[in-house]
């Protein structure tokens, strides 16, 4: 029998390799002789760089960057040397959890960052780089992935570095001569346009301090019509160019990038498709599993592909809301919170509550074996 666990992180509490660790262990006992494939699996949020590391059998490296404030420090990304692919998330260097601890000003945030993650890459020989783009700090329109790959502004025919308040001045933008050629694939699960109500600053810019929507509408107006107009790109209608302010658009324009479904990227990255149609039974789940993960999470999209492959699939979650259209998923749903337990003692114990509850669950699990 070949078991795939296929599962995403337990928020808060533990990672998808550890969880899917602990689910492991404790299947070992109930089936004796079965082979296990471990497959960490994300959705292109957060914890997605750390889960395709871990399922590519990549390292996990450091690069020294800034976050959206310009302050220094040191960002992780994931690096494949079998196949030169860098596995990144712009959170890591930009990311809005970064600068909880100073007042937001959207004015000054910069993708810079970013881009200075990305050209550490490509310094490390990447001809793929994989990125997710949840969580910004941002609304430049991807202006600081720019200027760190190389891509020069003038202002009346000289050269000049354009911040968010200084973009108007820029009347030419030209590419880098020696930017080396590399597959760019971004992880974005919104379908946002650039512009409009909307695009980048209506919707997502008052969660980053954005309340002068005008103002930083008009600065990504203009940066969209210089890319149209010497750099012959227009993606500013492109659903997903709003996502990260503006940055999906930025990924596109400046660097070529390939937008794609956050889960897509994963499921497409590590083998799940023909790692499911191996299995006899396969396990996946999260934190929660409730009718927000039938939009696009990580777990849904592994039951999806099992039933078109008609395999078992178990969902294994925190907890489990008792909903029709998530049932009809899964062949079977395991909570593993006790209903008196505090939450955040639920949580110290993720990987204890995920071994007792699966052996809890021994005959229908048996059940479900070929």
């Amino acid at each position: 029998m070949r078991i795939l666990i296929a599962n995403d992180k337990f928020k808060g509490s533990l990672p998808a390799g550890k969880a899917g660790f602990h689910i492991k262990n404790s299947l070992e006992s109930v089936f004796p002789g079965a082979i296990f494939d471990v497959c960490p699996i994300a959705d292109g949020g957060e914890g997605t760089a750390l889960a395709m590391t871990t399922a590519l059998a990549g390292e996990w490296v450091h690069a020294q960057t800034e976050d959206a404030h310009g302050r220094p420090l040191e960002a992780p990304f994931g690096w494949v040397a079998t196949s030169a692919t860098a596995v990144m998330e712009m959170s890591a260097a930009s990311g809005l959890a970064i600068v909880q601890d100073i007042e937001l000003n959207p004015f000054k945030a910069s993708t810079l960052g970013t881009g200075i993650l990305i050209q550490s890459a490509l310094r490390r020989g990447a001809k793929r780089i994989l990125i997710g783009i949840g969580g910004s700090a941002t609304n430049d329109g991807g202006l600081g992935v720019a200027l760190a790959l190389g891509y020069q502004f003038k202002r009346q025919g000289q050269d000049f570095t354009p911040t968010l308040e200084t973009l108007l001045e820029a009347d030419q933008v030209v590419r880098p001569t020696a930017l080396p050629a590399f597959e760019l694939i971004v992880a974005c699960d919104v379908d946002n346009p650039l512009l409009g109500p909307r695009g980048a600053t209506q919707v997502y810019g008052p969660q980053k301090g954005v309340r002068d929507f005008a103002w930083f509408e008009q600065r990504l107006e203009h940066l969209a019509d210089l890319a149209r107009r010497d750099l012959g790109v227009n993606p500013r209608d492109i659903p997903g160019a709003g996502a990260a302010g503006g940055l999906g658009f930025g990924l596109m324009a400046f660097l070529g990038g390939r937008l794609v479904s956050g889960f897509d990227m994963v499921a497409t990255q590590v083998g799940l498709e023909p790692r499911v149609a191996a299995a006899d039974l396969v396990i996946t789940g999260e934190g929660r599993l409730d009718e927000q993960s039938l939009q696009g999470k990580g777990p849904v999209g592994v039951a999806r592909l099992a039933r078109r492959l008609g395999k078992k699939i178990v969902g294994v979650a925190g907890s489990v809301d008792d909903s029709a259209a998530l049932r009809a998923q899964f062949d079977l749903l395991i909570p593993i919170k006790p209903a008196a337990m505090p939450l955040d003692e639920a949580m110290r114990r993720t990987g204890e509550l995920i071994e007792d509850a699966l052996r809890a669950h021994v005959g229908p699990l048996r059940a479900l074996s070929p």
